[in-house]
């Protein structure tokens, strides 16, 4: 990521048993709204006041009216994040509709910054994957269109909003990435990354105020030093220290660094450092993956869709791909754990050989209160450059 690379936010109540967008002028506000494929649903709302496929008139009115957008607007969704790849070429594939991806390694602060800025615009995003954190804000701010895919009622409580408003997708558990072949012995845990032999080898995935994966790095850190969903403090400390002593490496961690050699441990998602282990395995990096004994700390992103989106039929059509078997399994085989991963065990329709390869973890995870993230995003806004400029 440029300014993060994807650095955002999860969480995981992981059923856990288990380029760029075609910068067009900012010209007028499509009349996608209009499209009157899907026209006036069942309940005689137009596609864009959709709360639902049913709505909408019914799967087969809102893929006519996908197709008839022809485009979907992302952003900040790398193809090797998380498997978004395949899932962006298996959406195209199956109903023609082109995904244009902007600003890839985006931040989750990225994306609510261009719907608020895009506004009516046709470049604006159509849909969000954000951390858990920023889709809440997202909802607050009034930002998001509340929609129930077809799997909405199996996604578990606490996993989605009460109105729609957004939606755990995937998610995955903060992991330390470690370069065996330049790190001598790879770290295990949190209180380990603050030994000498690691001086200028610990980087986070962005910059915790922005990215919603070095926000969970230092909440893990925090959970790591004595600290609690309730005080993230101990967290900004323990980074305080690593700068102090030498560790801490300012270079945020991106698949460039990690094969070059430029961020030789990483706390990251297991997700993403299990991708870069099975990517650059070819290239003779070795890179191994612990999740910290002393820090586990999981968490999803959460799907969310522009109230204002440019092409609502696509965004809803979106959706309800991510939330299909196919889509969930290939969020797993990106060694993500999807929010239906429960339901799908249970049905018969998830991909055993892909949860088997997920990161081992002991112990069932626990997730903060939306009141609980807003008072840690809080303290990081107001102490996390000081924290890292001794």
């Amino acid at each position: 990521m440029t300014t993060a690379p994807r650095i955002r936010t999860a969480g995981i109540a992981l059923a856990l048993t288990a380029s760029a967008f075609a910068l067009a002028a900012c010209g007028a506000k499509s009349d996608a709204k209009n499209v009157d494929s899907a026209g006036k649903g069942g309940g005689g709302k137009s596609v864009a006041a959709a709360g639902s496929a049913k709505e909408a008139g019914g799967m087969d009115a809102l893929v006519a009216a996908a197709k008839k957008e022809g485009t979907l607007n992302a952003i900040a969704i790398p193809r090797d994040w998380a498997n978004y790849g395949a899932l962006i070429d298996g959406f195209t594939k199956k109903y023609g509709v082109k995904v244009a991806v902007e600003n890839p390694d985006g931040t989750s602060q990225d994306e609510i910054n261009a719907v608020k800025t895009r506004k009516g615009q046709d470049r604006a995003p159509d849909v969000l994957d954000l951390g858990a954190s920023f889709a809440q804000a997202a909802a607050q701010q009034g930002l998001t269109a509340p929609y129930k895919v077809e799997a909405y009622d199996k996604i578990a409580e606490g996993q989605k909003d009460a109105q729609a408003r957004w939606f755990n997708d995937y998610g995955g558990y903060v992991s330390i990435g470690c370069d065996a072949k330049r790190v001598k012995e790879c770290p295990q845990t949190f209180a380990d990354l603050l030994k000498p032999q690691y001086k200028g080898q610990v980087a986070l995935n962005g910059n915790p105020t922005k990215s919603g994966s070095a926000f969970a790095g230092v909440y893990a850190a925090a959970l790591a030093s004595g600290g609690s969903f309730d005080d993230i403090q101990p967290g900004l400390d323990f980074f305080g220290k690593l700068k102090k002593n030498g560790n801490y490496n300012p270079v945020e961690s991106t698949p460039a660094t990690v094969e070059k050699g430029e961020t030789p441990i990483s706390i990251d998602w297991d997700y993403l450092n299990a991708g870069y282990g099975e990517e650059f395995k070819s290239k003779g990096l070795d890179w191994k993956v612990a999740v910290p004994s002393d820090g586990i700390y999981a968490q999803y992103y959460s799907q969310a869709i522009n109230k204002d989106a440019p092409h609502p039929a696509a965004a809803r059509l979106w959706q309800e791909y991510l939330y299909s078997a196919e889509g969930q399994n290939l969020w797993l085989k990106g060694h993500a754990r999807p929010a239906l991963m429960t339901a799908m065990e249970q049905d018969g329709t998830l991909d055993k050989a892909a949860a088997a390869a997920l990161p081992k973890v002991a112990g069932t995870p626990k997730f903060p209160s939306e009141a609980q993230t807003a008072k840690a995003k809080q303290v990081l806004a107001a102490g996390w450059a000081k924290a890292i400029s001794g």
